[in-house]
């Protein structure tokens, strides 16, 4: 029933806890397949270990999406799960999710609130059973549920390893953008929401696990997230399909925040004449915000933030 996809990389430090949180799951009727794209460690070794249960896929890498992509194509599951390689999942995250589709036929994914998973001074990680579930509310946020596209143009809801798709979703939306080498979830999101409804639950599935390596803190040249929003609103606009709008000016607003953050990125980074152009480009879509000519001024005149 549920095809459950973990891409791999040089991740033998964390594999075996994220397989093992699958494996645990309440809800059996599934199949996991881990994408391995290429990894030099240990990696392969620790998965092809769980034997059966597991199906390993290998490849030589090619980056997230397209092994993200390969396990799809793989999937037999009516629904299908992608995990990312670091994560840890509730052992009911699969059942209620399933429970919750076949509830409400006229919603293409279902995804959840997360815990950041951080580790301590020693690098060790809290157990997973020392979270009290019991303290978050049950149900589904209304907010960032039904058609929510115009939410996605504000921030990315909906972390990868919290969700379960419909596996028409991908016939009828496509898969991950190979060409995009960060937002390339957002970009998906996007172009679901489009087409299918969303629920939220409100109670996590998920850690999401914080360390030094994450993809999303590596530096990059180029500011993917403003230039995937602002291309999104020229093609669909700021209203999703129900008629619920992002209204311009909150719109405008989050850009310039978006693209201040990039610039202070760019400025830890010593790319001055990178992080300058973000901050006009700021000051540009948000004119009220003083703040960031102030800080072009002074980036021109060598401030660097200290975050």
């Amino acid at each position: 029933m549920v095809s459950v996809i973990i891409p791999s990389y040089n991740c033998d430090v964390y594999i075996l806890e994220t397989v093992t949180s699958v494996l645990n799951q309440s809800y059996k009727d599934i199949e996991l397949i881990v994408v391995d794209d290429g990894s030099t460690d240990r990696t392969r070794e620790i998965v092809a270990s769980f034997g059966a249960p597991v199906r390993l896929v290998t490849q030589d890498n090619a980056r997230v999406c397209a092994a993200r992509n390969r396990g799809i194509s793989e999937a037999v599951g009516q629904y299908i799960c992608l995990m990312d390689h670091d994560d840890y999942w509730f052992p009911h995250k699969l059942e209620q999710q399933v429970a919750l589709l076949q509830a409400h036929p006229e919603a293409g994914v279902v995804y959840s609130a997360f815990i950041l998973w951080d580790a301590d001074a020693n690098g060790r990680y809290p157990e997973p059973a020392s979270f009290d579930l019991a303290e978050f509310s049950d149900g589904i946020d209304p907010d960032l549920s039904g058609w929510i596209y115009h939410q996605f143009l504000l921030d990315c809801w909906l972390l990868t390893s919290t969700g379960m798709f419909r596996r028409e979703v991908f016939e009828r939306c496509g898969n991950f953008d190979i060409n995009l080498p960060y937002s390339e979830d957002w970009d998906l999101w996007l172009r679901i929401s489009r087409k299918y409804q969303f629920l939220k639950q409100q109670k996590p599935s998920t850690l999401y696990r914080q360390h030094p390596h994450q993809g999303n803190r590596v530096v990059r040249m180029f500011d993917y997230r403003t230039e995937l929003l602002i291309k999104a609103s020229q093609v669909w606009g700021l209203c999703s399909v129900d008629g619920r709008c992002v209204k311009r000016g909150e719109f405008n607003k989050k850009i310039a925040s978006y693209h201040a953050d990039f610039a202070y990125h760019q400025l830890k980074a010593g790319n001055c004449s990178v992080a300058a152009r973000s901050l006009a480009k700021a000051w540009s879509k948000n004119p009220a915000a003083m703040k960031y000519m102030v800080q072009l001024v002074a980036a021109l005149a060598g401030w660097r933030p200290k975050w």
